[in-house]
């Protein structure tokens, strides 16, 4: 039964290498001429300074949130003060896709465009595999946390009722970001 335990993280692993070869697929698209460049690398860094400039004010909040939800949770049966670690961990889960998500995002978009004056299909199908990556982002590193969680609560022999409450930490984070 435990050894069951590791398949569900080599999913979530799966997810993320699906995610990375299709970005590399989309990196590798013609992105247009000199003009299309120019304007989609200043729309990347304003995504990006935009981001790091939310990520910071959002790293203060998850840290105080995480502060009062081990404060709070640290004496009940059913629960415990790592709730906070589980909290962390998704907020960290779900701002790296973010940042994944736009990072592709900003570079599909120039490419789709320049696709589009070709080929719808070809546009298209530079655009779902754009998304695809920032679906997969998702799905990787939520099963990739949640199963490492679960794994590490697993192992302090604790009854499924507590590891459940404990964990549900994580979705509050990660739906925090």
């Amino acid at each position: 039964m435990e050894q069951l335990l590791y398949i569900i993280p080599a999913a979530g692993l799966i997810a993320l290498l699906f995610a990375f070869f299709k970005s590399n697929w989309v990196t590798k698209q013609d992105p247009g001429n000199e003009k299309m460049v120019k304007i989609s690398e200043h729309i990347a860094q304003g995504a990006m300074a935009f981001l790091k400039s939310e990520y910071r004010i959002l790293a203060i909040f998850v840290f105080f949130v995480a502060i009062i939800l081990g404060y709070m949770n640290r004496q009940m049966p059913d629960s415990s003060y790592l709730i906070a670690l589980s909290f962390v961990v998704g907020a960290i889960c779900s701002g790296l896709a973010g940042f994944i998500g736009m990072g592709v995002a900003t570079k599909a978009n120039v490419r789709t465009t320049n696709a589009a004056r070709t080929s719808l299909n070809k546009a298209l199908y530079v655009a779902f595999a754009g998304g695809s990556v920032m679906g997969m982002g998702v799905v990787g590193l939520g099963i990739l946390g949640l199963s490492s969680l679960f794994i590490f609560y697993f192992g302090l022999d604790w009854p499924i009722t507590k590891i459940v409450s404990v964990i549900s930490g994580f979705s509050l984070g990660a739906s925090s970001i």
